[in-house]
């Protein structure tokens, strides 16, 4: 991990400690999680955000649990209704699913063995988080080759450290060739309605010294009209069989955009983000939040109390729009179902 960048998700003692990004840039302040139901309210209110990290997230949730299991209960049933309750608070992104029901096997698996079940699943989570550690920088060293010597990069939304175990998907690729001494530049979108762009990933940058200009979303276009944009890269929170990929709202359009301007459309994603139940990207569901994250930026009231909000978290780019997926298995150009199936069939 890059020694600038706070770690998101810390275990101590036996307590979660997620860092409260609703809080950032101002202060950095860590949530302690002592049970599963901490864990839950703390990503359904985006305190910890980023579908890898949600998905950690809530494996160390899953720990927590076996804690709480209340004398005569079954374990087994007990850890199962904290994994429905963990899925249940955000559904678009698959990491989090994921994690649970891996969770749930090896908690399974230990039973029956008849391990230490605490033990068990606190290793298991750490696991993941290591693995999603490496899955990031396999990542950066496969997409950097894609990040010319002095490219302005267009970025959405976060997908740096703070929406994984500590070193990013797509910020990951660009750590990974400013770490190649290239000179790069980097446009960060705000990302409203929350603004993660803004508040979290020129935050980022700003610690690792690589250029950074924040922009509204509704310059990106004319960025690109001006040829100040020469490759975007994003992140997912979850990616169908079919290469379709829903990230935040907003990636969809810059896209389009990219598309319209001849830019090359990047979107980096480790395998847990892949979901292969999935035919196409029509089948995700995509959350719908509160309207107030549109009438307020925090504390202030920007719209009419009473205006009808339609907020929805995310959005879903077809794959015909994407030049390339940039995974921990390598890169897939162009991609396609047949070519999905040859790499994340196993």
């Amino acid at each position: 991990m890059n020694s600038h960048i706070t770690t998101p998700i810390q275990w101590r003692e036996d307590r979660l400690l997620l860092l409260d990004q609703r809080l950032l840039p101002g202060k950095e302040n860590y949530l302690v999680c002592t049970t599963y139901q901490d864990v839950a309210d703390a990503i359904s209110v985006l305190a910890v955000r980023g579908a890898p990290a949600i998905g950690i997230a809530a494996a160390y949730g899953m720990v927590l649990a076996v804690r709480q299991v209340p004398p005569g209960e079954d374990r087994l049933t007990f850890l199962a209704q904290a994994a429905k309750d963990l899925e249940a608070t955000r559904p678009t992104a698959v990491n989090l699913a994921w994690a649970c029901r891996r969770m749930l096997r090896v908690a399974n698996e230990a039973v029956k063995q008849g391990e230490e079940l605490l033990e068990r699943l606190w290793k298991e989570a750490y696991c993941m988080a290591q693995e999603d550690l490496a899955m990031n920088r396999a990542m950066g060293e496969h997409g950097q080759e894609l990040v010319a010597d002095g490219a302005n990069i267009l970025t959405h939304c976060n997908a740096g450290a703070l929406a994984t175990s500590g070193w990013g998907t797509a910020l990951g690729v660009i750590r990974a060739a400013h770490a190649k001494g290239r000179n790069l530049h980097v446009y960060a979108s705000e990302t409203r309605p929350l603004l993660q762009g803004a508040r979290l990933t020129t935050w980022e940058l700003m610690q690792d010294g690589i250029a950074v200009t924040l922009v509204t979303d509704g310059m990106v276009g004319h960025l690109m009209q001006q040829r100040k944009v020469d490759v975007v890269i994003v992140g997912a929170d979850r990616i169908a069989a079919n290469g379709d990929v829903a990230n935040k709202i907003g990636t969809y359009g810059l896209a389009v955009l990219a598309r319209a301007h001849n830019i090359p459309f990047y979107v980096a994603a480790p395998t847990s983000t892949v979901d292969m139940e999935l035919a196409s990207g029509e089948e995700i569901v995509i959350e719908q939040r509160q309207a107030d994250e549109v009438r307020q930026v925090g504390a202030l009231v920007v719209a009419p109390a009473e205006v009808k909000v339609y907020n929805p978290a995310f959005d879903v780019t077809p794959a015909e729009y994407i030049t390339a997926l940039i995974t921990d298995r390598g890169l897939i150009t162009a991609p396609s179902r047949s070519k999905m199936t040859e790499v994340f069939a196993t």
